[in-house]
């Protein structure tokens, strides 16, 4: 049996548009161990919800590779894939638009539980309803007689209702109250760690993805641009793209008021005409010759972080020559090795709470006026 309980390789999603191909998902490669949650962060319409939904075959994948416990599943047919559906749950964005407003709670736990071959009696609807902090009186209830958090933790025990191995969650709290998404998301990581499942959590909210994930992939314009330990992103994010996303948090704390901060100016480019080389390079003042020319691959550091930029902020030539081309890497990417940050003096350097712009001047700009928009000011 695989250790990973899924596995996307070089996975692709296009839809045909007018005025060309919109290619949403781009040769990602991704895996998710047993007891593993994967935080995928990013703009909004980089991908994200395309790519779980691909993983999981709602969408019929244009390329690549999906694998479910080893099991190659990319071509399998829908009738053939119900034996897998109970193996894999979603719990959707919406938790009023993912519920029938038609049924009480009882019934759509209760058909869960009948596709996944359990006895749909009243003692394991409640039972599935208990594990999610609700109660047997939820049971008889619409979805339109709850509340917001109600209804997502329905859909929850719902997903869970099947014991599946693999749960994504497609920003699961994005539509909730602050308060109200601090015990959905206790909740999930109470559970994650009670039923040993893996998990893909996609999200925009990296404050959130902190608190769940044990490690996180950041997605821009369809590719997988930087992952790392949870821990090793926090501290030292290499892509200037996450390093902005992260310099986006707010932080509540008066003493941090007019810190430095990287500020990402315009907009991602149309996945109908990406941009050649990397994708990034319109907004990111490190780009040189090299970023309009040549896909960078996903370089992977000693501490297990892996970035696909030529500039990469922070690295020694050390640190580089320690690391290596990672074999998930797109296969467009090249060859070439990452380059030096200049400004790097070790471990210390590149620090995800942005100190500094870290942006190389001069003469590696080639595109003025876009990139970061470096302020010093109140949060």
């Amino acid at each position: 049996m695989s250790d990973f309980v899924l596995s996307v390789e070089h996975l692709e999603q296009a839809f045909a548009v007018a005025g060309g191909t919109l290619r949403a998902v781009d040769d990602v490669t991704l895996q998710i161990a047993r007891g593993e949650t994967v935080g995928l962060v990013g703009e909004s319409g980089c991908g994200k919800s395309t790519l779980a939904r691909t993983a999981l075959r709602l969408i019929d994948p244009t390329g690549g590779t999906i694998r479910l416990g080893g099991e190659d599943i990319t071509t399998t047919s829908q009738r053939a894939l119900r034996r897998h559906r109970p193996r894999m749950q979603m719990v959707f964005q919406d938790p009023f638009g993912s519920l029938n407003p038609r049924r009480r709670v009882g019934k759509v736990i209760q058909e869960a539980l009948a596709i996944a071959g359990e006895a749909p009696g009243g003692d394991a609807i409640v039972e599935a309803l208990t594990r999610v902090g609700l109660t047997s009186e939820h049971a008889a209830r619409y979805p339109h007689e709850l509340s917001g958090g109600q209804r997502q933790r329905v859909g929850v025990a719902r997903a869970l209702a099947t014991k599946p191995d693999l749960l994504v969650a497609d920003e699961p709290v994005s539509a909730l109250d602050v308060s109200v998404q601090a015990q959905l998301v206790n909740l999930l990581v109470d559970l994650q760690r009670d039923l040993g499942l893996a998990q893909l959590f996609v999200a925009h909210d990296l404050s959130v993805v902190r608190q769940v994930a044990d490690r996180v992939a950041v997605m821009y314009l369809g590719r997988i641009v930087e992952t790392a330990p949870t821990a090793v992103l926090f501290e030292r994010a290499r892509h200037p793209y996450t390093r902005a996303l992260l310099a986006a948090v707010p932080v509540p704390d008066p003493a941090r008021r007019g810190r430095v901060r990287e500020r990402l100016q315009g907009e991602p480019p149309s996945p109908i005409d990406p941009p050649s080389g990397c994708a990034f390079h319109p907004r990111c003042l490190r780009a040189s010759a090299v970023c309009h020319i040549t896909v960078p691959p996903l370089w992977k550091y000693a501490d297990g972080g892996m970035a696909a930029c030529h500039h990469p902020v922070g690295v020694t030539a050390a640190e580089i020559a320690a690391g290596a081309r990672d074999d998930s890497s797109p296969l467009a990417a090249g060859d070439d090795l990452p380059m030096a940050d200049p400004e790097a003096t070790g471990a210390g350097r590149g620090k995800a709470d942005v100190e500094g712009s870290g942006a190389r001047s001069g003469a590696d700009v080639q595109t003025p006026g876009a990139g970061y928009d470096v302020t010093e000011g109140a949060e």
